[in-house]
């Protein structure tokens, strides 16, 4: 079961792409639907507001625990700015602080600047690579990575998918597309967690 936050952003196009692959899926609003999954998608949206609601309702701790303890997350976008360490010109804004990498927002542009472009998008595990199609929405991009982060995929030199341990974050929306590589590659993740749960 794959939870998609759902508190802000376009989660629905998360639960259709996984609703094609088969996976049954569950909208999250507060910790106990939280309990109830095996895996989290933090989609796009406006980061600001959500880390705020997430810290309102106190699921940035729970999400923050199930994580340490192995939990599978997925951040889309927005959802890549929520994971990352830190963001690069805003110190001051909070994040769940998940993923070892500084973030620049807005890297790309305004809305009206959004675009479309094909991706290579690294596999690894003996899969074979493939190009994605990505979607960027005043898409971030991650200017600095540490130690533990691989990457995924790059546009014009940009990271913009990474993997880290049980977390996948990619800048742009393969949701918003008709091709689900990216959500089949975090589902075989999801499948392969090791996280213990009490």
């Amino acid at each position: 079961m794959i939870g998609v936050l759902a508190l802000q952003g376009d989660f629905e196009a998360h639960r259709k792409m996984l609703d094609g692959l088969g996976v049954p899926t569950v909208e999250v609003r507060t910790a106990t639907d939280l309990a109830q999954v095996d895996a989290l998608i933090l989609p796009g949206g406006e980061s600001t507001t959500i880390i705020k609601l997430l810290n309102r309702i106190g699921l940035d701790k729970a999400i923050q625990e199930r994580f340490q303890a192995g939990m599978p997350v997925y951040g889309t976008c927005a959802g890549m700015i929520l994971l990352a360490q830190s963001i690069e010109g805003r110190p001051e804004q909070p994040t769940l602080g998940l993923l070892n990498a500084t973030v620049t927002r807005n890297a790309f542009g305004r809305q009206i600047d959004s675009f479309e472009a094909d991706i290579p998008f690294r596999q690894g595990d003996g899969q074979p690579d493939k190009t994605v199609r990505g979607i960027f929405i005043r898409a971030p991009y991650l200017s600095e990575i540490g130690a533990g982060v691989e990457v995924l995929g790059r546009f014009q030199d940009k990271i913009v998918a990474v993997r880290q341990r049980s977390l996948l974050a990619t800048a742009f929306h393969p949701e918003l597309t008709g091709d689900a590589t990216v959500h089949a590659y975090f589902v075989h993740m999801v499948a392969a967690s090791e996280e213990k749960r009490g």
